[in-house]
C-alpha cells in the first residue's frame, strides 16, 4: 500500500470501529478498510450513497452493476468482495459466479445481464454514452430512477475500485469463498 493507514492493533476512534466491524464479520481487517480508515468520513459518505441507490433497484441489480463494473476495470478487490456478497445474497450460485469470471453472464437474468453490459460500457467509455445505451435497460422495464441508480452503482464501483487500485491496496483471501472460485475471479480481473 502506498499510504500508511492507522495501525490495526493500536487504532482508535472511527478507524478502530471500522477495524472491529471487519474482525467481527470475518476475523480479519481488510486492506480496503485500512486504506479507507485514513478518511472515515469519505468512506461513510460512500456507504451513504450506496444506501441511497439500493432501494430502487434491489440487491440483485446493484450486485449485477457492481460486478459488471468491477470486471470491466479489473478490480480484483471488488470482484472478490462482491462475488462473496452475491453468493451470500443468493444473487448467483458458485457455478454461475465461476461462469461470470469466464465472461459468461448466463447465470444472471436477462435484465441483470443488460445491467452488467451497461456497467461495463460505463466503466470503459462513459464519455461517449448516449440514450441508446439505456435502450436495453428500458426494454427490460427499468424506469428513469432505476437507470440513474444503476448508473450511480456502476460509477460508485469505479470510484471505489480505482481508489483501491491507485493506492495499491493489498489483496487478501476472502473468508468463506472456495479457493478455486477466488482464483477464477482474480484471473477475470487480470484478463480484462
Amino acid at each position: 500500500m502506498i499510504i500508511t493507514p492507522p495501525d490495526v492493533d493500536t487504532a482508535t476512534g472511527e478507524a478502530a470501529r471500522m477495524y472491529a466491524a471487519d474482525r467481527d464479520a470475518d476475523g480479519v481487517v481488510y486492506g480496503h478498510t485500512q486504506a479507507m480508515a485514513v478518511n472515515p468520513e469519505a468512506y461513510h459518505a460512500f456507504e451513504s450513497l450506496i444506501r441511497a441507490i439500493v432501494p430502487s433497484i434491489g440487491i440483485r441489480v446493484y450486485e449485477a452493476a457492481t460486478l459488471g463494473a468491477a470486471r470491466a476495470i479489473g478490480s480484483t478487490h471488488c470482484l472478490l468482495a462482491h462475488g462473496r456478497k452475491s453468493l451470500r445474497a443468493d444473487v448467483v450460485d458458485e457455478a454461475g459466479l465461476h461462469a461470470f469470471a469466464d465472461g459468461d453472464d448466463s447465470a444472471f437474468t436477462p435484465a441483470e445481464q443488460s445491467v452488467i453490459r451497461y456497467a461495463a460500457r460505463l466503466s470503459g467509455d462513459a464519455a461517449t454514452m448516449t440514450d441508446a445505451d439505456t435502450e436495453e435497460l428500458r426494454a427490460h422495464g427499468y424506469d428513469d430512477r432505476q437507470i440513474v441508480d444503476i448508473t450511480l452503482a456502476a460509477a460508485a464501483r469505479n470510484y471505489f475500485s480505482r481508489a483501491l487500485l491507485a493506492l495499491n491496496v493489498p489483496l487478501e483471501d476472502v473468508p468463506g469463498m472456495e479457493p478455486a472460485l477466488g482464483a477464477a475471479l482474480r484471473k477475470a480481473a487480470v484478463s480484462r
